[in-house]
């Protein structure tokens, strides 16, 4: 068929690893073209989460398919800088054709990620289709494939319980966060990066709790954002100036995408004066807050991996709306494949055309009819000439 998958996800890699992967905007692109020019796929499309990087190529001729993996493997670890890194190679899986398809299906339906039918992944992989399409490397094949894939998790969002009270990565942080402290009513939260799409949702849902003291950072004051300006509980402090509020903060919750720690270990416990427990939720990979925080005494910090037991209990509660799910799921599936066998059978079916033509021309239509018939069953095993004429059933 021609699609190729390679991935690395929280299935597969712990977040030491994972956050070698966490792909800047312009990585993704550099990746994409480099996909193109030295890889010599025809199409590609990269996603790129907290939770996953996944590269999803199209290669038409079947002799440029040979030994793709390594290729599409030496330029994912080239970008990532990983290529020297000891047993690497052990966090990546590779899949081909529906295989490749149905894990795109399982991602964007949110049936594949950390917390089951979180809300945030249509969005990401949305995202990526248009990142590849403004770059030039999404075709045909990719685009039909992406665009099936967020038709289905639309459906399924809409049609099962798989997204409603949704569970996501924000809510868990702020569950672990009261789960910690025994009550969040009357605490301070600082939330760094609320302008970001977690961040924001951890503001959101702040927001609809009573009795807490909230502060967002924001990197201009004066340049205020939608997120920051919806509750009189929200105070504003400009980024610079976060270190001067924790030694009155309770929750510090960050959620960005800077290369860099935003809280470090050295200017944050030159700040602590007062002896409280204080709870630490790193929400961003690579990570925002140095693990040597953990020394400070009554320090707790909770990253990406550490909700997985959190995750688990809510993927529980929602067995029965990923069945029901499953059932949506595997109908865009086969619509996919059939559009996609059907395409790639054109230049054959062009060709056919054509065969009858001339014979319909030589002996009559009906010779050339019969003659087709003819050729199925000598060409055609048994199962598929059974399934040939149960499809195309009675006249």
């Amino acid at each position: 068929m021609g699609i190729q998958l390679l991935s690395i996800s929280h299935k597969t890699a712990p977040l030491e690893i994972r956050r070698l992967f966490a792909f800047t905007e312009g990585q993704q692109e550099h990746l994409l073209c480099a996909l193109k020019e030295e890889g010599g796929v025809q199409e590609s499309v990269v996603i790129a989460t907290c939770n996953r990087t996944e590269v999803y190529t199209y290669v038409e001729d079947s002799a440029r398919r040979q030994n793709l993996f390594q290729k599409l493997q030496r330029l994912l670890l080239r970008e990532a800088s990983a290529l020297k890194e000891e047993h690497i190679t052990d966090y990546l899986r590779f899949y081909q054709d529906e295989k490749a398809a149905h894990h795109l299906f399982l991602v964007a339906s949110g049936l594949d990620s950390m917390v089951m039918g979180e809300d945030q992944i249509l969005g990401q992989v949305k995202k990526a289709h248009e990142q590849a399409r403004e770059v030039g490397t999404a075709g045909k094949y990719l685009n039909t494939l992406f665009r099936y894939a967020v038709t289905c998790a639309k459906k399924i969002k809409t049609e099962t319980d798989l997204s409603k009270s949704s569970v996501s990565t924000a809510t868990l942080a702020i569950k672990a966060a009261e789960e910690t402290l025994g009550t969040l009513n009357g605490k301070r939260i600082m939330v760094i990066g609320g302008t970001g799409q977690i961040g924001g949702i951890v503001l959101k849902n702040l927001y609809s709790m009573k009795g807490l003291h909230i502060y967002s950072t924001i990197r201009n004051v004066a340049l205020t954002h939608d997120a920051h300006l919806k509750s009189e509980s929200n105070t504003i402090i400009d980024y610079k100036e976060r270190y001067h509020y924790v030694d009155d903060m309770d929750v510090i919750i960050s959620a960005t995408a800077s290369p860099h720690y935003t809280l470090a270990y050295s200017k944050v416990s030159a700040q602590i004066r007062t002896d409280k427990p204080r709870v630490f939720v790193d929400l961003a990979v690579p990570v925002d807050i140095e693990e040597k925080i953990t020394e400070i005494p009554g320090t707790f910090l909770f990253n990406m991996d550490d909700f997985e037991d959190l995750a688990r209990a809510n993927n529980q509660a929602k067995k029965q709306a990923a069945r029901e799910a499953g059932g949506i799921l595997e109908e865009y599936e086969e619509d996919f494949m059939r559009w996609m066998i059907f395409q790639l059978a054109v230049p054959r079916i062009q060709k056919t055309k054509e065969w009858m033509l001339a014979e319909a021309e030589k002996k009559g239509f009906e010779k050339a009819i019969d003659k087709l018939f003819y050729h199925i069953r000598e060409n055609a095993s048994p199962k598929e000439l059974k399934s040939f004429f149960e499809c195309i059933g009675e006249p």
